[in-house]
């Protein structure tokens, strides 16, 4: 499979790339700067680009089966609309190209999962610290479920830097949910597995332990 993953530098992305190279595939990656991703592979293609830039996503478009979107801010008020916007780019760019199959990962607490990150997460932290950034996540998944994209929406728990342990649920029902901790490379698993299977198609599963 030909995989396009806009975020890669670390975090979620970093893991999906590493595991998607691991698995056979084929992987381009979008960064901002290419020079701080190490990563070589004979399967892998750095194309040097911005989500806020429109134009530099056609040269990485081209070709691939299916986009992952893992994009993510260092503090709560860096490069507000960014999650918003960029995804409006990403959907304009995967219309024109002809690619339909998107995974996009925006976290607990956005769209109808708001509510299920225990007392202090939903009254105090996401109200108070990460209020703009979600705003931002729900303007980003509307926009995603109003495309015409085969789209599955990766809501994570509480994110860790732990292994791969592959022992991880994927919720859509949320009733009496509270959701925890899991590694990046946990939900990296999932979404090359979701890839593949498609078992969550137009879906928005809740990823956690």
């Amino acid at each position: 499979m030909n995989i396009l993953i806009v975020g890669a530098s670390r975090g979620i992305g970093r893991q999906l790339l590493e595991q998607a190279l691991a698995a056979g595939h084929t992987v381009t990656v979008l960064v901002r700067n290419p020079q701080r991703l190490a990563a070589r592979h004979e399967h892998l293609r750095v194309v040097k680009g911005n989500i806020l830039e429109p134009d530099s996503l056609a040269p990485a478009m081209s070709g691939q089966d299916a986009v992952c979107c893992t994009i993510g801010v260092r503090t709560p008020w860096d490069q507000p609309g960014v999650f918003s916007e960029g995804t409006k780019n990403l959907l304009q760019a995967m219309k024109k190209v002809g690619v339909k199959r998107l995974l996009c990962v925006t976290g607990i607490g956005a769209g109808d999962s708001k509510g299920h990150g225990g007392f202090l997460y939903d009254c105090i932290m996401r109200p108070f610290l990460f209020g703009p950034i979600y705003s931002d996540k729900d303007r980003q998944e509307s926009l995603i479920k109003a495309s015409d994209v085969d789209w599955t929406i990766v809501r994570p728990g509480f994110l860790t830097n732990g292994p791969l342990t592959k022992n991880y649920r994927a919720l859509t029902d949320l009733t009496g949910v509270t959701a925890g901790w899991i590694s990046r490379a946990d939900v990296a698993h999932f979404m090359l597995k979701e890839l593949e299977s498609k078992e969550y198609l137009r879906r928005t599963p809740l990823v956690t332990p």
